[in-house]
């Protein structure tokens, strides 16, 4: 329960976005007037245009149905995960299939409970509420959308004192979807509310090429099944980057070639922005070549390799460090970082005899 502000339910600070649901396209697969707008941020519209994660769509697949056939609102649904891997579009994605109207904010963007009370009090029923980074909610806020999670409902307090009153806000039936890069930092009542909970993984390089050709059909672009490998093997995992560095590879072809994006054409894009065969970059570069060259291979503190490579240790650890860790090429020790012999291969240098 808590304590109403004056406005606090008529004039929101958090800001929220309405998202009127696309329809699916035509069997034809061609783009109509209406589809262009939206599907030029590159996004799935449905699960069926959604590429990867066959687990997780297979079981939205099911949910949603189940849900529509009942006439009732889709559980609760939380994704996690690194970013760049689609929950956002998988929110949209929710919303289009349950024939739903889409609203989005963020954890840091609710900063009282007015905020949280005005948002719910405006949701219409079956409406899906997108909240980006959930984990950052405050505590406050956190604590009253607990009810409304579960019951559908606000308890409000009016007044102070002697004349205050409790009244109770009743919450149409809506879907909250949350979306979070730090599961450890979800506290346990909030955790257990969501009725459905997925992690999502790394993209194989087979899931990136064809959301590669995919991408590139929308902007246009003309791509073989070679190059749409070689920019998908250099993504990381993540069709955040796939989509990224196709932008840049059409930008090469467009002014460097004659605007076809053959294998050649995208590999050597690809080296011209400082993107290695394993998907590093300059900086992920500039790490190891610390860590093999500069400490010829002994383990090194964040703070001194930061100090190294002129780069704040907090991103190093957030930013640079989870993919080189992934790929074998460093490990971390109770003395600090060191570089593998994996490490030393890729980059050719001859590693220390002990």
């Amino acid at each position: 329960m808590w304590e109403a502000d004056s406005g606090d339910l008529f004039a929101p600070r958090a800001q929220t976005h309405d998202k009127v649901p696309v329809p699916p396209r035509a069997v034809t697969g061609e783009l109509t007037g209406e589809d262009i707008d939206v599907e030029r941020s590159l996004r799935p519209q449905t699960l069926a245009d959604y590429c990867g994660q066959e687990r997780v769509v297979e079981n939205l697949r099911v949910l949603i149905q189940a849900a529509k056939e009942r006439g009732e609102a889709l559980d609760h649904v939380i994704f996690s995960g690194p970013p760049g891997l689609g929950k956002t579009t998988l929110a949209g994605i929710v919303a289009n299939e349950m024939g739903a109207r889409l609203r989005t904010t963020s954890g840091p963007a609710i900063e009282r409970t007015g905020d949280l009370a005005a948002i719910l009090t405006n949701l219409e029923e079956g409406d899906v509420l997108f909240v980006d980074e959930i984990h950052r909610l405050n505590h406050q806020v956190e604590e009253v959308l607990y009810p409304a999670m579960e019951d559908f409902f606000l308890d409000i307090v009016i007044g102070k004192g002697p004349a205050a009153r409790s009244i109770r806000l009743d919450v149409p039936r809506f879907t909250l979807v949350g979306a979070t890069t730090r599961t450890g930092l979800l506290t346990g009542p909030l955790r257990d509310r969501f009725g459905i909970s997925y992690r999502l993984d790394y993209y194989s390089v087979k899931d990136l090429a064809r959301i590669v050709e995919r991408s590139a059909h929308i902007l246009g672009a003309r791509l073989d099944a070679e190059a749409s490998q070689e920019i998908a093997s250099r993504s990381r995992g993540t069709p955040r980057l796939a989509n990224r560095l196709l932008k840049r590879v059409r930008d090469y072809a467009q002014v460097k070639a004659d605007g076809n994006i053959t294998w050649q054409v995208a590999a050597e894009a690809l080296t011209f922005f400082e993107i290695d065969e394993l998907g590093l970059d300059w900086m992920d570069t500039k790490i190891l070549q610390a860590l093999t060259t500069t400490f010829r291979g002994r383990p090194v503190g964040l703070t001194t390799i930061a100090s190294a490579v002129a780069e704040d240790p907090s991103t190093l650890e957030d930013v640079y460090e989870p993919y080189l860790l992934q790929q074998g090429l460093i490990i971390r020790t109770p003395q600090g970082r060191q570089a593998t012999l994996a490490a030393f291969e890729h980059l050719g240098v001859t590693p220390p005899p002990s």
